[in-house]
């Protein structure tokens, strides 16, 4: 069980907007110059940027997705309503399962056929918990059909074998004349599934193998050369896309051995995707609280957040050396704020809570994305419900959607949009010794043709005037939501549901353009109207 009340403290109130006076002498500020070029447009957003992460950790899979057939909670087919309805939503391109650590200890065999059959395990890399193994493969692909999702299934490379992955890849995709196409009618699904997504290992540099870079390269190649998808359905850009092991952070070992080994494969293999890991942390292992920070907290988190631009750009540049045409995108398959567990919680469930703060954090990620959109097309949030940076919170039959979730869902516009130039002076954010920008942006344009503009304000007492000016188009309106609140520490309850949600936001061009008034810490994103 989850506690999410939050009582305010003096962290809490020193974070509280400041007075009037100085709200005043802010005010006075220059208004900040946006431009956005809408004739020069740039690569596409993929929408598979905005996908999720679902591992078998804590209350992640059990209580929050699966409760069962017989659960009083309304459910179909033992997966909570709630939830899918609020996942889809948010259109979730994709969701990564069912690891992490867990998924290279994860034997498939386990999590199949009638429900007293399956053997209960421990989870040793996650608090020591019992698996059931109620939730498997057939129950997470009736979750993500329910959700209007894609599959992105880790295969174990760690303890498992080439064999098993080849089986399970099987079990799932192949004709139902085949003994195991057979056997997954027999558990309920006759047709072939979709497996749009394969990772080839977890953190293979370490609970995933401890391997060395030159020895994953050659379980990869075994893994992507055997393990086959039989769906006659996923041809061409419908083909499974098999994602390769990638750096851990800062560390390019295994960027620069995984690309050379994809510049000279031949006929009999190859890899669609290279991963990346990197979490917001403070430090290891993570002691920041989740609900009880200051500002100096705040902006050293905010500070490590954006260095996500220049550790993209680092593996980009050994990617660029080696596949020049950008044909292997970078997968950052988990990212996000890991935070010290609640309290009275089991730390190895990772239980947070989910602020202001970190709707900023996810905000400024969403915005490196983008801008790197020539390589990064596709990105996994760690992790879905109840688990670090999540987007929905549940305590048996109650839920709450957190600020982050309120993120994802004001960024819909720029799923598969075009990216647009836009520049800035971005001021600064002082805070001690910290300094950093004062505010962010990035734009697009949708496929219907409409501009679409996101700003975060960095700054956690100071408000921001935008002035927008377009070039190859005008805008004299600009209409859409904005995400704050009192304070930056400020969560979602189940008590208060409603502390941290988005509120309509407008603006009018004036005699000098569409300016744009920017709350203190927050997040708004707006139609460009004409």
């Amino acid at each position: 069980m989850i506690k999410l009340t939050v009582p305010m403290t003096a962290c809490a109130l020193a974070l509280a907007l400041t007075p009037t006076l100085v709200l005043a002498q802010a005010k006075a500020d220059s208004p900040i110059a946006v431009k956005i070029d809408a004739g020069a447009p740039g690569p596409k957003i993929d929408r598979n940027i905005f996908g999720q992460f679902a591992e078998h950790l804590g209350t992640g899979i059990y209580g929050g997705v699966w409760v069962g057939k017989d659960s009083p909670i309304p459910n179909t087919r033992g997966i909570r309503n709630d939830v899918v309805q609020a996942l889809r939503a948010i259109k979730v391109p994709n969701v990564r399962w069912p690891g992490g650590c867990f998924a290279d200890e994860y034997h498939w065999r386990h999590g199949i056929g009638p429900a007293e059959g399956r053997r209960k395990t421990i989870n040793s890399n996650w608090g020591g918990a019992v698996e059931p193994n109620t939730f498997g493969t057939d129950e997470f692909m009736d979750f993500v059909d329910q959700i209007g999702s894609e599959a992105y299934v880790s295969v174990n490379v760690g303890s498992g074998s080439v064999q098993e992955a080849a089986e399970w890849v099987e079990y799932m995709t192949a004709d139902p004349q085949t003994t195991a196409g057979k056997e997954r009618a027999a558990n309920g699904h006759p047709a072939p599934y979709k497996v749009k997504y394969l990772g080839l290992g977890n953190e293979s540099w370490s609970c995933g193998g401890a391997m060395t870079p030159v020895s994953y390269t050659d379980e990869m190649k075994r893994y992507a050369r055997f393990v086959r998808n039989y769906n006659p359905k996923q041809t061409g850009a419908e083909a499974m896309q098999r994602i390769a092991v990638g750096p851990n952070q800062a560390d390019t070992a295994y960027t620069e051995a995984v690309m050379a080994s994809q510049k000279g494969h031949d006929w009999a293999w190859n890899i669609e995707g290279l991963s990346l890991h990197s979490y917001t942390t403070g430090g290891w292992p993570p002691s920041y609280s989740s609900t009880k920070f200051d500002e100096t907290a705040y902006a050293k988190l905010v500070k490590e957040t954006l260095g996500m631009d220049g550790l993209i750009a680092q593996h980009a540049a050994i990617m660029d050396k080696y596949d020049p045409e950008k044909k292997v995108p970078l997968v950052v398959d988990e990212w996000g704020v890991w935070l010290a567990p609640l309290e009275n919680t089991n730390p190895g469930f990772l239980a947070q809570q989910n602020s202001l703060r970190d709707a900023i954090v996810a905000a400024l990620n969403l915005n490196i994305f983008a801008r790197h959109a020539d390589r990064v097309r596709m990105t996994n949030i760690a992790q879905m419900i109840n688990v670090l940076q999540a987007m929905i919170l549940t305590d048996k039959d109650k839920m709450v959607l957190t600020p982050t979730y309120h993120v994802y869902k004001m960024y819909l516009p720029f799923q598969d949009a075009t990216s647009l130039p836009v520049s800035f002076d971005a001021g600064s954010y002082v805070q001690g010794d910290i300094k950093l920008p004062r505010v962010d942006a990035i734009a697009a344009r949708d496929a219907q043709g409409k501009l679409w503009l996101a700003v975060t304000n960095l700054d956690p007492t100071r408000p921001a005037s935008i002035l927008a000016n377009l070039s190859g188009a005008k805008a004299a309106n600009a209409r859409g939501q904005v995400l704050t609140a009192a304070r930056v520490d400020a969560v979602n309850t189940f008590e208060a549901p409603g502390a941290v949600t988005p509120k309509p936001f407008s603006a009018k061009a004036g005699r000098d353009g569409l300016k744009l008034d920017i709350p203190a810490k927050s997040i708004v994103v707006v139609q460009l109207e004409p």
